[in-house]
């Protein structure tokens, strides 16, 4: 079964959101109202709406950093990851954990990086070598 996902979120507002997600990311921008506005988050859909947005703690474990729970994201391919670590470093994104390597020569070795949106969404981006190995125990 193909599907996609959809997530639909709180921010503080539009034009940050939109200068973010289309103008840092990349994503294309979909269909909008005064209230709201839905991109093409790398085939998934994404909506934000105004309002508060969920909050957060950093309570998630990942390796020695405590990272933002709850948060979301997106698993790429490994040269798609490391294209948009570029990116988001170029516009001079802050990290909550910068780009790196974990459980490098193991099952399940990954690249990943946390950052936050302009409202404090937390995302985590994975990259993986092979898309196969996602789920490898």
């Amino acid at each position: 079964m193909q599907s996609l996902f959809h997530l639909s979120i709180h921010v503080h507002d539009l034009a940050s959101t939109r200068r973010f997600y289309g103008g840092v990311m990349g994503c294309a921008e979909g269909r909008s109202t005064a209230s709201w506005v839905d991109f093409d988050f790398f085939g998934h859909q994404l909506s934000f709406h105004l309002g508060t947005p969920f909050p957060t703690t950093r309570t998630g474990l990942v390796g020695d950093t405590l990272v933002p729970m709850p948060h979301f994201g997106l698993v790429l391919a490994l040269p798609d990851w490391q294209a948009l670590a570029q990116r988001l470093q170029t516009a001079g994104v802050a990290f909550v954990m910068e780009p790196q390597i974990r459980f490098a020569g193991q099952s399940g070795e990954q690249w990943t990086m946390f950052f936050l949106d302009p409202s404090g969404n937390p995302i985590e981006v994975k990259g993986f070598a092979s898309l196969e190995s996602v789920y490898a125990p």
